[in-house]
């Protein structure tokens, strides 16, 4: 069998720095683990990440983006709650409990908590936006209201339920005020 080197070596090993911290959360992820896992050695997992916390964002990153699917209902309202829904949903999944996870460790640890920052300015905005530019070009949002954190202000609120309320999931009328009171009068009122 052949060495693996570049893209197919770094996929397995986020693949299985992924599957290690669904199978043992933030604090049993070892580079170790994901070495042998990944059927490499540490050094390969060290030349690509600096460390623990940098590998457990870019392993969590993997998973969100693998499970993201933004919709196109052909209504702003719609697709926001459906997107909405979606992250709701994955976020009370195992891959949620891994976001818990990482967030509750980062408060005791600087590196984690800095490449959770990194990793998570943007809050997934290019979806958001494209989202709202198709919005835009239906004639339903204003060509204003493509900001980036006017775009993310949802999943931001939604964020905030897990986070600041700790909660497991966020019940659907909840969804539907975010969207309804907070979402739509902010990207209305970008005229």
């Amino acid at each position: 069998m052949s060495r693996r080197r570049g893209a197919e070596l770094e996929d397995a090993i986020l693949r299985a720095a992924a599957e290690e911290l669904v199978r043992s959360g933030y604090a049993g992820l070892t580079m170790e683990a994901v070495a042998r896992r990944a059927g490499t050695n540490k050094n390969a997992v060290y030349r690509r990440w600096p460390g623990k916390a940098a590998l457990g964002v870019a392993a969590y990153r993997r998973l969100a983006v693998a499970a993201t699917d933004v919709p196109d209902t052909g209504s702003l309202r719609d697709d926001v709650l459906e997107l909405l829904r979606r992250v709701n949903q994955q976020w009370s999944t195992p891959l949620g409990a891994v976001q818990r996870d990482l967030l509750a460790a980062a408060a005791a640890e600087v590196d984690l908590l800095a490449a959770i920052q990194e990793a998570s300015a943007d809050a997934g905005s290019a979806l958001w936006l494209g989202l709202l530019e198709r919005a835009v070009a239906r004639g339903e949002a204003p060509s204003s209201a493509l900001h980036p954190r006017v775009a993310t202000t949802a999943v931001v609120l939604l964020r905030n339920e897990y986070v600041t309320r700790g909660a497991q999931t966020a019940p659907d009328e909840v969804l539907i005020e975010i969207v309804d009171e907070i979402y739509l009068p902010l990207i209305r009122g970008r005229a």
